[in-house]
């Protein structure tokens, strides 16, 4: 039984990099003026309320945006995104991924998110209407390779699992694998976390031998509180966007302040 609810941990500094990269990208994608499609895996509820019980028990959004924000200038997409939210849903609000892209993207462009929790999928189709998503509740991986390659071609995919099955370390690099034979012009990105036990590093032995060209990032923080597992974020990119490595070196230079 799923039991992984993402509030608990949302804004995160896993969020921060993984977001602040997502947002730039989108945006350095729909400076073409080519529609563009836009799919992930294992969207969560898309919307977070980071004044709720459940992000305030954890403090993870204290240690990670609320900190964060002041590494960005305004003009950044990722602080244009969390204004907007904050516009429309309170000062508390935060974006997860899929509204980060609604906002982000255009009318021309298409949106296919999976998500299999009950709670978190209703959630989800509760906002997502208003940003014309299209919403499955299934497994996001065999979405991903069901529609790929999408219409439009152009796009990205986001695989953003919570790891608490296991079993995705090994399916991810497969299923990647598959995905860019059917769709090799997407852009493919995988968000992992770093944890003590080191149970990403087989991962991304594999993903690494079949996308040698791939662009990888880690980066390592403190943990949030004593006995946390999760001592910093990853980020493994097929097909990068041109210019990202400058974006993820301003962004390490800001992690590597916490230290």
């Amino acid at each position: 039984m799923l039991s992984y609810q993402h509030l608990y941990h949302a804004g995160n500094l896993a969020d921060v990099q993984k977001h602040a990269l997502l947002a730039w990208m989108l945006d350095y994608l729909t400076q073409k003026d080519k529609p563009l499609t836009y799919m992930e895996s294992h969207a969560g509820r898309g919307l977070y309320d980071l004044g709720a019980e459940e992000a305030l028990k954890t403090g993870e959004a204290a240690a990670g945006i609320d900190l964060a924000e002041a590494w960005f200038p305004g003009s950044h997409p990722y602080m244009q995104r969390l204004a907007e939210t904050r516009a429309l849903h309170g000062p508390r609000a935060y974006p997860g991924s899929p509204l980060i892209a609604a906002l982000g993207l255009r009318e021309t462009d298409t949106i296919h998110l999976a998500e299999l929790h009950p709670q978190e999928h209703a959630a989800l189709v509760a906002v997502a209407g208003e940003w014309g998503a299209h919403v499955q509740r299934r497994d996001g991986l065999e979405m991903a390779l069901a529609i790929a390659p999408p219409t439009p071609r152009r796009g990205l995919l986001l695989i953003d699992p919570s790891y608490e099955v296991k079993e995705d370390y090994i399916t991810i690099p497969r299923v990647m694998a598959q995905v860019a034979r059917k769709w090799n012009v997407g852009v493919l990105a995988l968000w992992y976390p770093i944890l003590v036990t080191g149970a990403h590093v087989p991962m991304l032995a594999a993903l690494t031998e079949t996308f040698p060209g791939a662009f990888r990032q880690e980066l390592r923080f403190p943990p949030v509180r004593e006995g946390h597992k999760m001592i910093g974020t990853g980020m493994f990119i097929v097909n990068p966007p041109f210019g990202i490595e400058a974006e993820a070196a301003r962004l390490a230079a800001s992690f590597a302040a916490l230290s």
